[in-house]
């Protein structure tokens, strides 16, 4: 078959659409699933989805020719590995002092550089990389000079030993304009524990850390941080250490912990860990009212939410779990509900199919427990209730246990408006990830047409409506996604009503690369793009901790949807160091593609189709493109739904 591609160059109207909808334009799911699916829709718990860092990231600002500038860089296992990257036009003179005065002369470190660059995310910067085995463990003083004629900034980025892990975290869930932020961290004996806080063994403990924050409008500050007990740090002294700050104005705040200690071997530790924190201008708050129901349907009933804000508009994604009781009296749980719903007259709604109250053979008194209200773009907790009366009047049925649970049970019925407002034909959408463009190639592909949102960053509830909007050309199709276009492929399944929904038997969304778990290079990217001024800015979907909220609201029948792919650079020899892209490889854990970690790449519930080895993120790497492999998009192609 012959292929057939069409680019969608956004215009502003479509863009436009990306961003707060009216109530009848939503066109939002009702989503709903059995008790079973509790512990997966929670929030994470505090330090679940810590940044696990090896690496530290050290701003260089030089400001004039001939100015010097200098910092101590420990050496570990005796070696020293680390990347200037240096958009000036002129390169930086390196030179380095040992800690019994050994000297490596800036002619020798220049003959010991590799030259690349990081290119990724709309950062395209030139790099040197420097690999030097020192005699021992110690302390070395790094000076660098500068030869250009203006000022100048550089940002070196080092690579400790990866059992020396500083895991860091955010230790509450307050994100809004004038609430403390707390940020903790320790060092860490095992990155794959999972181990955080004070129950976690440690190689080695913090000395001293702190905060550098860099606020959305580009004001800088520092707080130091503490282990006394007083910081969201744990107990006194035990080697976690906290700190807090107050954030005044509303976007991504960029924080970095920037912490020194020693290792069990008794070397210095320097390691730095990047958060991407979203903080919000929100009042919303429920309102005094209770809650209503009514019926919305032959065997639906809506539930109205009040809230009050005066600042706040468009969709919010909602959460609960709706609880009865048996005949004895005790409770029984019924089902979760939730989804995006849109701010009209004061009211939030959820909807409930009244066979779920029959499968749990609930009855009165009913209650809503675990309510959160979230923004839709950052997953931050706006408004939240242990438990709501639900003035729910049913007795206990006779049925449980005799219902079979169907797509409108988790979905709610299709709207009128989705039915009668089709596109024709099918296809299949060919998507691109963050800060990208076209990277498919299309003639690997039938029947397929090109989603292009061009070098921007979008959350995913964005990038999901701009999909969709390019999608309403035709009747059904299915996607192929790269990087975060798999992300914002599952986000629209999972709460909108799209051409997705009327796709053919296949695999309706099938991804390359996509960091579902989140990756560390989020925060790095946001740190050059903060210091050079480069990029396409911060996405704190990406994130660790900004995925893992995202996944919180994703339910197992969604990601059922998703077959996935995860790649990896090739692997040369055992003696060798291997990696897609040198720089970013100091702060991934391998196996990675320069970009995405194959344990971040993992999406729990969905179909992993294999890891191949010798393919990394995106082209100017070391190995190929992963996209451009001609034998899975083959495979992708013939099996996609349509």
């Amino acid at each position: 078959m012959k292929s057939t591609t069409l680019v969608c160059a956004v215009s502003a109207a479509l863009c436009a659409a990306a961003f707060p909808l009216k109530a009848e334009e939503l066109l939002a799911k009702q989503l709903a699933g059995p008790p079973e699916e509790f512990s997966a829709m929670q929030r994470p718990a505090i330090a679940e989805a810590p940044i696990m860092s090896k690496s530290a990231v050290v701003p260089m600002e030089l400001s004039a020719k001939g100015s010097s500038w200098s910092t101590r860089l420990p050496a570990e296992n005796g070696q020293l590995k680390f990347a200037v990257v240096n958009p000036g036009a002129a390169p930086l003179e390196l030179s380095l002092q040992g800690p019994n005065g050994q000297q490596i002369s800036a002619s020798q470190m220049s003959a010991r550089s590799k030259r690349s660059g990081i290119f990724e995310g709309g950062v395209n910067l030139p790099a040197e990389m420097y690999e030097l085995n020192v005699a021992g463990d110690g302390e070395w003083q790094l000076n660098a000079r500068g030869s250009s004629k203006t000022a100048g900034r550089a940002l070196l980025i080092l690579e400790g030993d990866p059992d020396d892990m500083l895991a860091s975290w955010q230790a509450n869930d307050s994100q809004k304009v004038k609430q403390p932020v707390l940020i903790a961290a320790s060092l860490l004996s095992d990155a794959d524990a999972g181990l955080v806080g004070p129950m976690a063994q440690r190689l080695g403990r913090l000395q001293q850390a702190k905060l550098s924050i860099t606020a959305p409008n580009g004001d800088r500050s520092e707080v130091p941080m503490f282990d006394d007990g007083q910081h969201a740090d744990g107990l006194a002294g035990d080697g976690v250490f906290g700190g807090r700050f107050l954030p005044k104005q509303a976007g991504n705040h960029l924080v970095q912990v920037v912490a020194h200690g020693r290792a069990a071997a008794g070397h210095a530790v320097l390691r730095t860990a990047e958060h991407v924190v979203p903080v919000l201008d929100s009042d919303l708050q429920l309102g005094a009212a209770g809650l209503s129901v009514s019926k919305s349907g032959e065997q639906r009933v809506q539930i109205s939410l009040p809230v009050a804000t005066a600042k706040n508009a468009g969709h919010f994604r909602t959460y609960a779990e709706v609880w009865g009781h048996n005949a004895a009296g005790e409770p029984v749980a019924v089902a979760w509900i939730g989804g995006m719903s849109a701010l009209s007259k004061g009211q939030l709604t959820l909807n409930l199919d009244q066979r779920w109250l029959d499968r749990s053979g609930a009855g009165a008194p009913f209650e809503l427990r675990n309510l959160r209200i979230e923004d839709p773009d950052h997953f931050v907790v706006l408004a939240k209730a242990d438990s709501l009366a639900l003035p729910l009047q049913r007795a206990a049925s006779k049925a449980a246990g005799d219902i079979q649970i169907d797509d409108e049970m988790r979905q709610g019925p299709r709207p009128v408006a989705f039915d009668s407002a089709k596109g024709t034909g099918s296809r299949l959408l060919l998507v691109h990830g963050y800060c990208s463009g076209g990277v498919w190639p299309t003639s690997h592909f039938s029947n397929a047409s090109t989603f292009l949102d061009a070098n921007k960053s979008r959350s995913h509830d964005q990038f999901a409506q701009l999909i969709k909007s390019f999608g309403n050309t035709w009747n059904s199709y299915g996607v192929v996604a790269h990087s975060q276009g798999g992300a914002a492929a599952l986000h629209l399944y999972t709460y909108y009503w799209s051409g997705l929904d009327n796709a053919g038997s296949g695999r309706l969304i099938q991804s390359v690369g996509t960091p579902y778990q989140g990756t560390n290079l989020a925060g790095i990217l946001a740190t050059l793009g903060s210091w050079f001024g480069v990029g396409c800015g911060t996405n704190d979907n990406l994130t660790y901790s900004g995925a893992s909220s995202w996944l919180s609201g994703i339910p197992t029948s969604s990601r059922a949807k998703v077959n996935y792919y995860t790649t990896s650079f090739k692997s040369t020899n055992w003696w060798t160091n291997d990696y897609c892209n040198f720089a970013t490889d100091l702060v991934l854990s391998d196996p990675e593609d320069g970009t995405t970690e194959k344990a971040k790449g993992q999406l729990s519930g969905a179909v992993n189709r294999g890891h191949t080895n010798g393919q990394c993120h995106t082209t100017g790497m070391r190995d190929p493109a992963q996209y451009k492999d001609s034998s899975r998009n083959a495979t992708m192609n013939s099996n996609a739904a349509r």
